[in-house]
């Protein structure tokens, strides 16, 4: 898996079969930052989305392998990179892709750029956000550090579900909705079926614009996948949604389906699918569990609700 956090989900590959040890972020992190540390990966078609830049980040971006998947730290300008389909098999809709890393570093890699992919390759115009990030320290022992008092804390049985999601990562979930929208004939998409995936800290950033837009500027649907399931007040005029947990997930799996039932109680749509086993920050599926079927699921949740065809809204 992925390393996660109870706020949002990081992206240690490894960390997935490790989560459920208190100790696996000292021994999972040690292993992981061993010559891992990389060249920032380059970026040709990231745009940036001018929403400002991060409070008290001095610190460079660093890039580095987490269970050989690329991660970053240290965001201080968010980018949004688009990941367009064949014209052949476009389908009209867009998802924006939240990945996730406890607002300490991003899942880049196996919940951003992996889920583009897929999603390009079935049609849709998939997004990829870099939202900016609480500043860590550039030291790897300091950065550890924060790693493991952030995870132990999120692992306490009486840990609360979720804390604040930063403001300015719901702004950059704005921003980028609001760019996608307007560009939306350039990269051939409808404005109206331009909707939000997050993985754990992804999860509760789409959901903070959620619960926070005007109607007119909402997603046309959301996705949280692992993130906090505390209840919550829904809007008038939230989008259907889609959510997806795994019932071991040490971080979440036990603390309640509020999110769930609040939707319900508020009468809109919404599909939810609890995996028996997966941990959390599974990302497109852990290895021999049916969570690797989510984004199929997904794919036909859209299809279902229309939002695969032109004129849908």
């Amino acid at each position: 898996m992925r390393l996660k956090n109870h706020m949002s989900g990081i992206t240690v590959t490894a960390f997935c079969s490790l989560a459920l040890a208190l100790s696996f972020p000292v021994a999972a992190l040690a292993q992981a930052r061993d010559g891992d540390i990389v060249s920032a990966p380059q970026e040709p078609d990231a745009i940036r989305l001018g929403s400002g830049a991060a409070e008290g980040a001095t610190a460079p971006e660093i890039w580095f392998r987490n269970g050989g998947m690329l991660t970053v730290r240290n965001v201080r300008q968010a980018t949004l990179t688009p990941f367009l389909p064949d014209p052949v098999k476009a389908t009209g809709a867009a998802v924006i892709v939240a990945p996730g890393g406890g607002f300490l570093m991003l899942s880049m890699e196996s919940e951003g750029w992996l889920v583009a992919r897929w999603l390009a390759d079935h049609g849709i115009a998939a997004f990829v956000l870099k939202y900016r990030l609480k500043p860590t320290e550039a030291d790897v022992p300091a950065f550890q550090q924060q790693l493991t008092a952030l995870f132990r804390g999120a692992m306490r049985p009486d840990a609360r579900v979720g804390e604040p999601t930063p403001d300015y990562a719901v702004e950059d979930g704005r921003a980028a909705l609001a760019l996608v929208r307007t560009r939306a004939a350039a990269w051939h998409v409808d404005p109206h079926r331009v909707g939000m995936v997050g993985f754990s800290a992804g999860a509760m950033t789409i959901l903070g614009v959620t619960l926070s837009a005007q109607p007119e500027a909402m997603p046309a649907f959301i996705a949280p996948i692992y993130g906090s399931l505390a209840a919550v007040d829904v809007p008038a005029a939230a989008p259907p949604m889609f959510a997806a947990m795994a019932n071991d997930d040490p971080l979440f799996g036990r603390k309640g389906f509020g999110l769930i039932e609040s939707w319900q109680k508020a009468r809109r749509p919404v599909e939810f699918h609890l995996y028996q086993r997966g941990s959390h920050g599974f990302g497109m599926g852990a290895r021999g569990t049916t969570s690797t079927g989510w984004i199929d699921a997904f794919y036909r949740w859209l299809e279902m609700n229309n939002f695969l065809k032109a004129g849908a809204k």
